[in-house]
């Protein structure tokens, strides 16, 4: 326990360190819009700077749809845009490291639910669109808003919905729970290898949304931002969902070691007629199934709503360090704007975070990406607060529980309690 508490306090000690090293303004991104009417950030009667830094996502695809957009740029501005691949994740850590050092980028990229650390840790601005925040879509300028103020300048749009084998089951068949359960119990002989529907259920991440359909959430948000002392995961809604996971393990319909490799590997040898995951798949399925291959959305509940799925959100985000500001956001609007956000999606497979890009009918007449983008809109960002990161552990551990037969409602209120007592011990309250 000494142990623990000494660990802690080191852990506190640096936080605020790193918060205490990022660069103090008295004020922030001012002036108007280059780009469009109304208000927002100006680049008028700034100094050009020779060139600006960005951090992207270390992706093959992706890095060559963005060399060819920041070409564009320095077309049009002259300003050389500088690159550095680094894995998103790796990349706060890098620049509380890099940052005060002057070595950091102008620009990063990053996944929306870390942003609530990162303003904690005084790493990154907070970024006036103006007016062209509507120019996004509503949930991805939700999940990069934390305390009313917009942190990043979304890039992809991702969540998950159903993939199916036309051979083997058709879009009606599981466009309800009631149909997707008959599937699973027709089409499944474990001693077979064959499965109606499969999904990785001991993972909360994907389980979410037979949670949150029911009434259940994680942190209840009443518009104006999460309350990490208000958790929704115990409630009535919360048990009726891991009721309805827990019958899936109880049926046989889902093997209790499932894993997305397995169900991958199982579904694309024609074994499974659906399983629930995201378009990261899309490559891989369509290259095993072809014309066989159709998607979904979430099969509607008992009450004829569409589950609320986790929606992921990339960002590029606004360095504190950065001595470039309106330019980097400057360069942040270009890379999302129409032309170019098509052009990232056509390389990279990621869906446009820009709504007029999400619309487009490229796009929602794609007959695999389409069900993905109309997902979005029945999705949910996942809590960009610090507290969230307390949440994955002791519900993963729970939907272990529930998986072996546990009783739901008493799993649940002590995954509740392991939750707050991880944000008690975090300090983050």
């Amino acid at each position: 326990m000494k142990k623990f508490l000494a660990m802690l306090m080191v852990a506190v000690l640096t936080l605020g360190v790193l918060a205490a090293c990022g660069p103090q303004r008295e004020t922030g991104n001012e002036g108007g819009n280059s780009g469009a009417e109304g208000e927002g950030t100006t680049t008028e009667g700034v100094d050009k700077p020779e060139s600006l830094t960005v951090w992207v996502n270390d992706d093959e695809k992706q890095r060559a749809a963005l060399d060819e957009i920041f070409a564009a740029y320095k077309e049009e501005t002259g300003i050389e845009v500088k690159t550095t691949g680094m894995a998103m994740l790796d990349q706060v850590e890098a620049l509380a490291l890099d940052g005060p050092a002057g070595k950091g980028p102008d620009v990063f990229f990053g996944p929306h639910d870390r942003i609530g650390d990162i303003v904690l840790r005084g790493l990154a601005e907070p970024i006036d669109l103006g007016e062209d925040a509507s120019l996004y879509s509503e949930t991805a300028i939700n999940a990069v808003t934390v305390d009313g103020e917009v942190y990043g300048v979304p890039q992809v749009l991702e969540t998950y919905g159903m993939f199916y084998n036309k051979d083997l089951v058709s879009a009606e068949d599981i466009a309800t729970m009631e149909g997707l359960m008959k599937v699973a119990e027709e089409q499944t002989d474990e001693s077979q290898d064959k499965y109606g529907f499969l999904m990785e259920a001991t993972n909360f991440y994907f389980v979410y949304p037979f949670f949150a359909g029911n009434g259940g959430y994680v942190f209840n948000n009443d518009g104006s931002g999460f309350d990490a002392s208000d958790i929704g995961l115990a409630n009535e809604g919360a048990v009726e969902g891991g009721a309805l996971i827990q019958s899936w393990f109880d049926n046989g319909y889902i093997p209790k070691e499932i894993n997305g490799d397995i169900m991958s590997g199982l579904f694309t040898d024609g074994k499974v007629a659906t399983v629930l995951t995201g378009p990261w798949n899309i490559a891989t399925y369509k290259e095993a199934l072809g014309d066989k291959l159709g998607t979904a959305t979430l099969p509607k509940l008992d009450n004829g709503d569409v589950p609320k799925s986790f929606v992921g959100v990339k960002t590029w985000m606004l360095s504190s360090y950065s001595e470039n500001q309106e330019w980097a956001i400057d360069l942040m609007k270009f890379i999302t704007k129409y032309d170019n956000a098509m052009k990232y999606y056509q390389a990279a497979g990621e869906m446009p975070a820009l709504q007029e890009a999400l619309d487009s009918e490229e796009i929602a007449n794609d007959e695999i990406i389409g069900a993905f983008a109309e997902q979005t809109q029945f999705g949910e960002p996942m809590p960009n607060i610090p507290q969230m990161q307390q949440v994955w552990d002791p519900m993963g551990s729970a939907l272990q529980f529930i998986a072996n037969g546990d009783d739901v409602g008493e799993v649940l209120e002590e995954a509740v309690q392991q939750i707050e007592d991880n944000i008690a011990a975090s300090g983050a309250q």
